[in-house]
């Protein structure tokens, strides 16, 4: 009889121990700056030099504290998302989108053509499209909590399960993520440090982002192509049956009314956004770095466009019900989202703002007292509060490690080994010390910020390109945050999906095998061949 796999709580709680364990085992170390004076002047470099160990011990249970602390702004973000969702489901706006949405696609299969690709399979390879190049744009990486709520019960009602909708968002901008070609947070940094012209060698990075992502699209698509077949083979069928719950057997059913409630929370929107209209007439939104060749900066009256469609949309929305309303008001909160993000560098604490509002605007529509939207909320926070856990713990992790002084001395040891080695052996260490560095820091510019002062300058030192190094970098970076359990995000969104990570582990690690293989791949043209901006 197989052993019961402990509960996630626990698994990452022995990640904990066995981090604490290390402290005791491996040398204390740090890199500090150090500044040499040459003939043109000052030149400062990293420096690793040993310090003295700080053994963990009763800290373990500390790490809790010091991981809430840590990880405190996904923490809330995350409770306030789950809040302002609940106040919305409470409404049934998403199950009538849903149900429209799903009767709106069938409409489609009278063309041959989708017909014979699929609705289904172009309607996830399309979401999944999108959620990459916001990935590979922006970073998108906390922000795909906020649309696991959404994205689950629609893969869900399509036939699919709960595993294929965490694919369409989160694997989808991880997979963005990792093959990024404009991403500030990653490239932006890396190249920064390694002093090559910012976004240079863009039009390989683009090539790999395809290839990258069409394997991706490819493996989601075959599992969820099995499981419409034979729902029973999915890993997390059991647990879906909460998701299968929620979903409303009585959309069709559902009394369609637009109270006056409504019509006022419509109302005092509009004034709103006229008012932000008035001071933000104008929004630039830049790709890349325009300054240097590489991206482009778009200067347009979004806010403004937007609300003369809010004013439109939603007048007529309220004219058919209040839940089509609620929608738009869903649709809107992601498109400022976007605006947010990539014109005004928005991060968690405005996105977080943002939901919030508009959930007690959706309790408003719906005719709810102040006294039952805090109640709807606070059962919405309940309800999630288990993902807001297990991201402390996860920040648990990380200050076990960096209390313990060890991250710099794996990172040392690391890359000593590569000397001695061919080009493409040498890239390749260089990849999988990048991958084992992001187990323990999944933070991607943090780990620019302390690899690449290292890596640069010894990749000059064995022949090898400077933007190979951040290739490397980038690819090492971004496969493993989608299995690595000290990723916040990432156990925050399988909290949020109710997805066990032992399940995930299984299903998810041959794809992590096969993109980490195509990661290799695709760093061997990068010291064989002679790409531009290589």
């Amino acid at each position: 009889m197989l052993r019961k796999i402990p509960h996630t709580y626990a698994i990452v709680f022995y990640i904990i121990l066995i981090a604490a364990v290390l402290t005791w085992i491996i040398p204390g170390g740090e890199y500090v700056e150090t500044t040499h004076v040459v003939d043109d002047g000052e030149v400062t470099s990293v420096v690793f030099q040993e310090t003295e160990s700080q053994p963990q011990s009763w800290q373990v249970f500390s790490a809790l504290f010091k991981g809430f602390e840590r990880q405190a702004g996904i923490i809330v973000f995350i409770l306030m998302i789950g809040g302002a969702f609940w106040i919305m489901n409470y409404t049934k706006a998403i199950d009538v989108g849903i149900f429209a949405f799903i009767r709106m696609t069938r409409q489609f299969e009278k063309i041959k053509l989708i017909r014979w690709i699929g609705v289904n399979n172009l309607i996830i390879a399309l979401i999944m499209i999108m959620f990459s190049i916001f990935g590979a744009v922006f970073g998108m990486s906390e922000e795909t909590i906020a649309f696991i709520i959404i994205l689950v019960p629609l893969s869900i009602s399509m036939g699919y399960d709960s595993i294929v909708g965490v694919c369409m968002v989160f694997v989808a901008a991880g997979l963005g993520f990792a093959g990024a070609f404009l991403n500030p947070f990653t490239i932006g940094i890396a190249q920064g440090i390694a002093e090559l012209p910012l976004y240079s060698g863009i039009y390989y990075r683009l090539f790999c982002w395809l290839v990258i992502t069409t394997l991706g699209i490819v493996f989601v698509l075959r599992y969820a192509n099995k499981v419409k077949k034979k729902p029973e083979s999915s890993l997390v069928f059991t647990t879906d049956a909460y998701w299968r719950k929620l979903g409303s057997k009585e959309t069709e059913k559902l009394k369609y009314y637009t109270p006056v409630s409504a019509w006022i929370s419509f109302f005092i929107l509009l004034a709103s956004l006229i008012l932000f209209s008035l001071k933000y007439n104008v929004t630039t939104i830049s790709i890349g770095d325009p300054d240097s060749g590489i991206g482009a900066s778009l200067s347009f009256p979004f806010i403004p466009v937007l609300t003369g469609l809010f004013a439109i949309l939603g007048f007529f929305s309220l004219k058919k019900s209040v839940h089509f309303y609620i929608l738009i008001m869903l649709a809107f909160t992601i498109l400022f989202l976007i605006i947010g993000v990539m014109g005004y560098q928005w991060y968690i604490m405005k996105i977080a703002a943002l939901f919030f509002a508009m959930g007690i605007f959706s309790g408003l529509a719906f005719k709810q007292n102040a006294s039952n939207i805090v109640k709807l909320f606070l059962e919405g926070c309940k309800d999630i509060l288990s993902a807001a856990v297990i991201v402390g713990l996860a920040g648990g992790i990380i200050v076990i490690l960096e209390d313990g002084k060890v991250i710099d001395t794996i990172l040392y040891v690391m890359s000593k080994s590569m000397n001695d080695l061919g080009q493409i052996a040498t890239v390749g260490i260089m990849y999988v010390i990048q991958t084992a560095i992001n187990v323990v820091i999944p933070s991607g510019s943090a780990k620019a910020a302390l690899t690449m002062p290292i890596m640069a300058p010894f990749s000059d030192l064995v022949g090898l390109s400077r933007q190979a190094t951040v290739v490397a970098f980038q690819f090492g970076d971004g496969f493993t945050n989608m299995i690595t359990p000290t990723s916040g995000v990432l156990l925050g969104v399988l909290s949020v999906a109710k997805i066990p990570y032992e399940k995930w582990v299984r299903w998810v690690t041959p794809l992590i095998i096969l993109l980490f293989v195509l990661g290799f791949l695709l760093l061997i043209p990068t010291v064989t061949m002679n790409l531009n901006g290589f």
